[in-house]
């Protein structure tokens, strides 16, 4: 008798504790299945196919970068769809537990199919003679990492979430998983990638205009998010010993990327690192894209996720409507030069030799509340400055961009937040500056490669001591906010703002307790830890005379993450809601 699994999620609600695990579709499993190469290498495909899901694209931009200072939703949006209610709750951290951007299922869909692939495929060696021990270590290396990914995306998201190594198959499977601690999942994920990383593909083993070079997890990508994590949690536990952690993982892809380096027909002196020239920069990141410097980009034949957030929010075609989010008016100016001030938080943004500001946005030629977005939109290249340009016409759900997760400047300025992090502000040593020139140099090196042939001059310098031309940096905290502004100025709309400002966050304040669910902490009556006041100055920025009223609302470390999905809570026992959205009338209807 064949066993199916394509079931209904209603189906599924029944018996499951999470309505996330949603059972591969359009596959016949039992003893016809798991025979040959083919098949597996099919599966390995549909996970990655399943990571480009638009409800994954959608999160990643929601969760990464409108809970910012990058995007909001503008006010000329006067679509009242459940769309826009969702993101007004969010902007009003007032988030319910049924709002649709706490839905953590498309994850968990690709968690188990890479699940599926761990458990199932190693017994096809013994059936097909082609598929060889490497070809099977090869495929689990890149699901342990994909697995991992999904895993760090949730943490950093719900903080508290169900670790599932089983693969579920079928509906009668007991899927009764209670959460576990961050501190146990992140580890989880940091062993798996330990494993992963001795058997990865090596993306030197592809040319550079072959896609699988950053469209597959190979160790590359695997050592980015081994350097990620190990941030993330250093930031957390205030730990130096991840903070080294961080750095050696980020010298291993640096190096292998500058192995993989082929130097250019214009490219007179070799360059310290591969990354793309100012000229280039829009059209081989987001119009070639697999651009030399990128790591792993999400493939995308259709990103109808990327056309509703920032192109238009309608399903029609034509001019009708706006995206979802626009930029907010931080990217709407420049300076001759780099702002002096010591304040880096308020400081321009750009100068106006970076090629990025015209990259990011298209620019109004008057004053508006927003911007609207140009980076993962526009088909043509942005080669001059000063350019204003019409939006291009697409049809809706048209847009073939691929979405970046990790590319080269990521993982530099990694470093070079580690290295700030190295330096001790209780002694005057003279080697601790050693750390900020580190760090500098890397900061350095992702600003010059934007700027404008015409602009060389507004580069970032050192002087010789711990000040800064252009910046005066006096000290260790203003260091930080360079490489915090310098990642905005790189990755504005790529879903990476909000994990910086956590990593902000949890930098400034004591008694994180990562071993412990929010609930557990809670049942035994203590206090939540509260949040750092110049990270919430910094993510409401642009709420003019609302961010006092956000900023209060967002008083401890529990509002910096999502509700558990009532939906799940209902249907398992095992499940407890964040304590901050607890007294609302479904999560107690479930006990």
């Amino acid at each position: 008798m064949k066993k199916y699994i394509l079931m209904f999620v209603s189906s599924l609600m029944l018996v499951s504790c999470l309505d996330t695990i949603i059972l591969p579709d359009d596959k016949t499993v039992d003893e016809d299945f798991w025979q040959t190469k083919e098949q597996v290498s099919s599966m390995v495909n549909a996970a990655y196919a399943a990571m480009a899901n638009d409800n994954v694209i959608a999160r990643l931009i929601v969760w990464g970068d409108f809970r910012t200072d990058e995007l909001l939703a503008p006010s000329s949006n006067v679509d009242v769809s459940t769309t826009t209610q969702a993101l007004n709750e969010i902007a009003a951290v007032n988030m319910q537990t049924t709002n649709m951007y706490g839905q953590w299922a498309a994850f968990y869909d690709v968690i188990n199919r890479c699940n599926i692939v761990l458990e199932r495929a190693e017994e096809v060696m013994q059936k097909d003679p082609n598929y060889t021990a490497g070809d099977y270590q090869v495929d689990r290396s890149q699901m342990l990492a994909l697995r991992a990914l999904c895993y760090f995306y949730l943490v950093r998201n719900f903080r508290d979430v169900p670790y599932i190594t089983t693969a579920y198959m079928n509906s009668s499977q007991n899927m009764q998983v209670a959460q576990s601690a961050p501190a146990v999942v992140l580890q989880h994920c940091i062993d798996d990638l330990q494993e992963a990383v001795t058997t990865a593909l090596d993306a030197r083993g592809y040319t550079t205009s072959e896609w699988r070079r950053v469209g597959w997890m190979t160790a590359d990508g695997i050592n980015a998010l081994l350097a990620d994590i190990y941030l993330w949690r250093a930031s957390v536990l205030h730990s130096q010993a991840d903070y080294e952690q961080c750095i050696s993982y980020c010298d291993k892809v640096i190096a292998s990327k500058k192995s993989q380096h082929v130097r250019g027909r214009n490219e007179l002196t070799e360059k310290e690192y591969p990354l793309t020239d100012a000229s280039d920069i829009y059209s081989d990141l987001f119009v070639s894209q697999n651009a030399e410097e990128s790591i792993f980009e999400i493939q995308s034949r259709s990103n109808t996720a990327v056309c509703q957030y920032y192109y238009k929010y309608k399903s029609v075609n034509g001019n009708g409507g706006e995206g979802w989010l626009r930029a907010t008016p931080i990217f709407g100016n420049t300076a001759s030069v780099y702002n002096t001030t010591t304040s880096l938080s308020n400081a321009t943004l750009y100068s106006a030799g970076d090629m990025r500001y015209y990259a990011a946005c298209y620019i109004p030629s008057t004053s508006e509340e927003s911007y609207s977005v140009r980076k993962m939109i526009s088909e043509n290249a942005v080669m001059s400055k000063n350019v204003t340009g019409t939006r291009e016409v697409f049809t809706y759900g048209g847009l073939n961009r691929n979405f970046n997760i990790y590319r080269l400047p990521d993982v530099m300025l990694m470093k070079a937040e580690a290295l700030v992090q190295q330096v001790d502000t209780t002694t005057t040593d003279s080697a601790q500056a050693v750390y900020l020139k580190d760090a500098f140099s890397l900061i350095q090196a992702v600003n010059s490669r934007a700027l404008h042939q015409d602009n060389v001059a507004d580069s970032m310098r050192w002087n010789g001591t711990t000040n800064l031309t252009r910046f005066r940096l006096l000290n260790k905290d203003q260091f930080e906010q360079l490489v915090l502004q310098e990642r905005l100025r790189e990755f504005c709309f790529e879903g990476r703002r909000w994990y910086d400002l956590m990593r902000y966050n949890y930098r400034h304040v004591n008694g994180i307790d990562y071993n412990r669910t929010l609930a557990q902490i809670s049942d035994g009556g203590e206090a939540l830890v509260a949040n750092f006041k110049d990270m919430l100055a910094l993510m409401t920025r642009n709420r003019g005379t609302e961010a006092s009223g956000v900023q209060a609302k967002m008083a401890n470390e529990a509002y910096l993450y999502m509700p558990i999905p009532n939906s799940d809570i209902i249907v398992c026992p095992l499940l407890r809601q964040n304590p901050v959205y607890k007294d609302t009338n479904e999560y107690e209807k479930s006990y």
